[in-house]
């Protein structure tokens, strides 16, 4: 099942596309909390972010950082506290049919385990308003058309989670929210829906991917919107992310003073220093360890430790989203509000005409 991701602009919509939405999903001042008093729970605070079309974007956070609440918002099945959440400027519920116009994967996936994989399209393409034709095409999608026939019940978990994204595609829907669909799926299932998730963008649909592990989807986003403890942290471009990740270089000098005078001359960035008697040791940053050894040993500074690190983008997330109090908080993330654009269970389609 690793053949090239199949696309769909050659033919027309399924069932016709009924709302005339630009695909832009826009989160505003969106807040719930759960409860009430000193027991009240703040699941999301003041969330405000866009995800635009022809674009991948990853909806990133930590296990209950409010990912899949914002999700359920978006989705009509939770009501917010306050602010709003839209798809081309329309609540859910305001949609004619919401299964042509927004295809969603949530949570933990529930299949009929005695239904083939064709038979549970079928269940779902009266409600979504397609004929059961659509189920073979969708199947064809997504790489199960050989395991049409076969039960779910006998389906591994990355057969299934390609069976949920079937259903998120009854109703040719240019908008896509998808929370964890790389959930079980091998190197090569990785690799398949990186290039199904692209393909699917370059077609203009509106791609939102919900993971918490950045490492997972950073070879397939375009944009990030991170969000920990309910709030927004950072929203970007993943370049525009990239550039936040500093390197770093420790090193120690017996010779303080020659250090200080070395470190002034070449205008290094300072993150921190500390003393201990004569020695000094410095944190620098933007700077590579073997440029500040060639430094060193040209201006005759006796050291005696120099440490480079690194700092990947997963690094960077963790900063981000770490709590407050925890190490290494990410002292250099720019304010939030900058605007961009848990295995998947299928949101039950609908949108049959109503």
């Amino acid at each position: 099942m690793s053949q090239a991701p199949p696309t769909t602009h050659d033919r027309p919509p399924a069932g016709g596309r009924a709302d005339a939405t630009d695909g832009v999903v826009r989160v505003e001042h969106l807040t719930k909390t759960f409860g009430a008093g000193a027991g009240a729970v703040h699941a999301v605070e003041d969330l405000s972010f866009e995800v635009r079309p022809g674009r991948v974007t990853g909806f990133l956070g930590p296990n209950g950082a409010g990912k899949t609440t914002t999700l359920r918002m978006l989705l009509g099945l939770v009501a917010p506290t306050s602010g709003t959440a839209t798809v081309g400027g329309l609540r859910y519920d305001q949609l004619e049919r919401p299964a042509h116009v927004v295809g969603a994967a949530l949570e933990a996936a529930s299949f009929h385990p005695g239904r083939t994989a064709r038979d549970h399209l079928r269940v779902y393409a009266p409600q979504v308003g397609v004929p059961d034709s659509r189920a073979d095409e969708v199947l064809a999608l997504v790489g199960l058309s050989e395991v049409a026939k076969r039960r779910v019940g006998g389906f591994s978990l990355g057969m299934r989670q390609r069976l949920a994204l079937a259903t998120t595609l009854l109703g040719d829907p240019p908008v896509l929210l998808l929370d964890e669909p790389a959930n079980g799926l091998d190197p090569e299932g990785i690799a398949w829906l990186r290039g199904f998730l692209r393909a699917l963008a370059r077609e203009g649909r509106t791609v939102l991917v919900s993971s918490h592990v950045l490492s997972e989807v950073e070879q397939t986003v375009d944009d990030v919107v991170i969000i920990a403890r309910g709030r927004l942290v950072h929203a970007s471009s993943l370049p525009d992310l990239a550039r936040l990740a500093r390197s770093r270089v420790s090193v120690v000098s017996p010779d303080g003073t020659a250090l200080d005078a070395l470190v002034a001359a070449q205008g290094w960035t300072v993150g921190s220093t500390s003393r201990d008697g004569d020695a000094t040791a410095y944190e620098l940053l933007d700077v590579a360890a073997p440029q500040v050894g060639a430094a060193a040993f040209a201006g005759r500074v006796e050291l005696h430790r120099l440490t480079g690190h690194d700092v990947g983008l997963e690094d960077l997330f963790l900063q981000l989203t770490a709590a407050p109090g925890d190490a290494s908080p990410a002292q250099d993330a720019p304010p939030a509000g900058a605007s961009y654009g848990d295995a998947p269970t299928t949101h039950a389609p609908q949108g049959g005409e109503r």
